[in-house]
């Protein structure tokens, strides 16, 4: 088993019961408050980072060459004289630090433009997919929450469950709140309808569209109990994975697609690449960490983890 996996075991979503009994309370609660909480102060908007840059005449001319080179490249590779006028103006662009240091907010509406300018600057750099490029959230924010809320947090869990399946319940619970149902009704309607006259597979991109607005839209105390719930058999896990992540959302016609293939178009999409550099700077593993997480945060991890789906 890999070190990685050993913080989040596996994007197949098989038994997470490993993590602290209290974790799925803490979902509900600190997470939801992660999710629009302060940043870091002085952290710098890629947007805004642009938009000095394009004042200042020596560094707007070297960003416009990057982002000439950053859309040609999302076409076809670059020849060897291209690239190497691409990569001379990557290294002059890097006197300009608020360029260098920009991140972007999670979720926000513009979150792609931000992503966009992100990884013009660092146009055709892929050993940089270990840095997040959302902003970090204040440590004394979330050491707050966490104090005041844990105490609490922690005899809620300890509270019997009298032998109850949580995945159930989570459904359940799923189903008696409005959006919540409405929204997991469409995307299980949109990831299981065989449209007439195909050759038995469902449309994707409406089921992607819809599984998106249900994991974008419902609040992460029901979207996170269906994707969570503790598991003790693979029975459990397979039907748990069903629930949030039909097949008709990752399968191919011929079966399951390739992971390398996957990888290398996650990479030319700047979207999928920030989530996998996400995931993999708030999953990093730390055997000497509580959680198992180098960042001591395994609520982060979990919600880097689901920013993948």
């Amino acid at each position: 088993m890999s070190a990685r996996t050993k913080c989040l075991r596996s994007p197949q979503l098989p038994d997470l019961s490993y993590l602290m009994p209290c974790m799925m309370i803490v979902l509900g609660i600190l997470l939801n408050v992660l999710s629009h909480g302060s940043v870091l102060a002085g952290s710098i908007d890629c947007l805004e980072a642009e938009r000095g840059c394009v004042q200042d005449q020596g560094c707007t001319g070297v960003y416009r060459v990057l982002e000439y080179c950053a859309a040609e490249e999302a076409v076809s590779p670059l020849g060897p004289d291209a690239r190497r006028e691409c990569l001379e103006a990557q290294s002059a662009l890097q006197q300009y630090h608020p360029l260098q240091a920009c991140k972007c907010q999670r979720g926000s509406r513009r979150e792609e433009l931000c992503l966009r300018v992100y990884w013009t600057v660092r146009f055709a750099v892929y050993d940089e997919n270990e840095v997040s490029p959302y902003e970090d959230l204040e440590v004394e924010f979330v050491r707050h929450i966490e104090m005041s809320r844990m105490a609490s947090i922690m005899a809620a869990s300890s509270l019997p469950l009298d032998g109850q399946n949580q995945c159930l319940k989570a459904a359940q619970d799923c189903g008696l709140y409005e959006k919540c149902g409405s929204l997991r009704s469409e995307y299980v309607v949109a990831c299981t309808k065989r449209p007439p006259g195909s050759d038995g597979s469902c449309n994707r991109q409406k089921c992607h569209r819809a599984l998106r607005r249900f994991l974008e839209r419902v609040p992460e105390e029901y979207s996170f109990a269906l994707l969570f719930c503790p598991c003790s058999d693979a029975l459990c896990g397979e039907r748990r994975r069903k629930t949030i992540v039909p097949s008709c959302s990752y399968e191919e016609r011929d079966g399951k697609p390739n992971c390398l293939s996957l990888h290398g178009y996650c990479a030319r999409d700047e979207l999928c690449r920030s989530r996998l550099a996400d995931f993999q700077h708030n999953c990093q593993p730390s055997s000497h960490s509580p959680s198992g997480c180098m960042r001591e945060s395994g609520a982060v991890c979990l919600k880097a983890y689901a920013g993948l789906i």
